[in-house]
């Protein structure tokens, strides 16, 4: 009986300490990990039912961060902002220097066409002096014999030098003169000096005419251009302006600026139109042509 109780007293002992011992029996940190894990699975399977981000996937093993490798890490940080403060500063100056250099193209450029433009418009009338230096003299300014002094066609009849009677006259035969003997040099300083000397006489136009042809003649389809341009401008209605015109053709010509004279033949006949001289008409058509004149 004696022994009877004391196995039950025993194992009421077992049954009290058994419950005991397990309430003391704390799970391990590798239990509770894993304990863990399974739960962030199951939350993860509910989440993303389709399969986890690659981002978000798995666990990082790796060791924690050393003091070491987060100093160094915010050096990197910090190299690398002061790289990028760099590149941007320097993108920064290298977009303004763009900005510059694109102004001062762009007013390089305005500058070269405008002047450009100055010497199409003043080589507009000296292309015309060459045609006419290869044409044969027009009827208006005839070779003179050697004996008479040179007569227009347009003028009257002086039988000697002596007895024209305006002095601006005297001053263009002399000049015309000395064109007709190749003289080109003195015949510009003469046709200058008479333009200079009467500059309201009707034969300015023709002295400036023939002086820019002079320097056609000579080789000078620049120094041509501008002079030949200048009378046209100077005076559109003068007796010599269509003449200067054309012959800024024949310069522009030379100096190998066809299309340019397309448009001085193209504005001599839009200017004047069928008031053009039948000489200078009947050397229109070749002049085109030979510039390619569409």
């Amino acid at each position: 009986m004696q022994f009877k109780f004391l196995l039950s007293l025993a194992a009421l002992g077992l049954a009290a300490t058994t419950p005991a011992a397990a309430q003391r029996r704390q799970p391990t940190p590798e239990q509770r990990i894993e304990r863990l894990e399974k739960q962030v699975r199951q939350v993860q399977k509910q989440v993303f039912p389709k399969g986890q981000p690659a981002d978000t996937a798995g666990f990082v093993d790796d060791p924690a961060a050393t003091q070491a490798s987060v100093t160094a890490l915010i050096g990197r940080l910090d190299s690398a902002e002061r790289q990028m403060a760099e590149l941007v500063r320097s993108s920064e100056e290298n977009g303004n220097r763009i900005a510059v250099m694109e102004a001062d193209l762009a007013r390089l450029r305005a500058e070269q066409d405008r002047r450009l433009r100055s010497l199409e418009t003043n080589a507009a009338t000296a292309e015309a002096a060459t045609e006419a230096a290869e044409a044969p003299a027009e009827t208006s300014d005839p070779v003179p014999p050697p004996s008479k002094p040179k007569v227009e066609s347009d003028r009257e009849t002086a039988t000697s030098e002596s007895a024209t009677a305006d002095p601006a006259e005297t001053a263009y035969d002399k000049g015309f003169r000395q064109w007709s003997a190749g003289q080109y040099d003195q015949a510009i300083a003469t046709l200058n000096a008479m333009a200079k000397a009467y500059p309201t006489h009707r034969r300015v136009s023709w002295a400036h005419n023939l002086a820019g042809r002079a320097m056609l003649d000579k080789g000078q389809p620049r120094a041509a251009a501008e002079a030949l341009l200048a009378n046209y401008r100077r005076d559109p209605k003068g007796e010599r302006a269509q003449d200067s015109l054309f012959y800024l053709g024949q310069a522009l010509v030379k100096l190998g600026q066809p299309g340019q004279a397309c448009k001085a033949y193209a504005e001599l006949e839009d200017v004047y139109g069928d008031k053009i001289r039948p000489q200078i008409r009947s050397s229109l058509a070749g002049a085109k042509s030979g510039a390619k004149c569409s």
